[in-house]
């Protein structure tokens, strides 16, 4: 009886560490990415949350859903972003705040992830990509 009891607990101790790491390293997640503006005056609003400052729209960088940014555990981390058989790597600097009106499953990202990806500029704004932890 008691050798059961050990390793059930082993068990349960594995199974809250694995169930841990699942949420800090994520793959091939599905997730609508949104063109944002990461300059002073444009649709991001604010500042990046990740260092309180503007970023330029010409480097690969992404604001993250309020889950996905998992308390700032990604800041200045890379996701791969892959939309239909191309894929970049970019760097998180921000949350799309899903406390105030970003959904839950967004990657906002720079003018120059869209041109990377070579997203046909009609489907500037809003398509389908899958990303995962770099």
């Amino acid at each position: 009886m008691k050798q059961t009891s050990v390793i059930s607990l082993i068990l349960f101790s594995l199974l809250a560490t694995l169930s841990i790491s699942s949420i800090d390293a994520l793959s091939n997640m599905k997730a609508t990415m949104t063109i944002n503006g990461f300059q002073e005056g444009e649709s991001g609003g604010g500042p990046a949350e990740c260092d309180g400052k503007y970023h330029s729209d010409k480097t690969l960088i992404v604001a993250l859903s309020t889950q996905w940014y998992n308390g700032g555990k990604r800041c200045f981390k890379s996701i791969n972003i892959h939309y239909k058989g191309k894929s970049v790597k970019a760097k998180v600097v921000d949350e799309c705040d899903s406390n105030h009106g970003c959904k839950n499953n967004i990657v906002d990202a720079s003018e120059a992830v869209w041109k990377a990806l070579q997203v046909p500029k009609k489907e500037w704004g809003e398509t389908q990509v899958t990303w995962s932890d770099a």
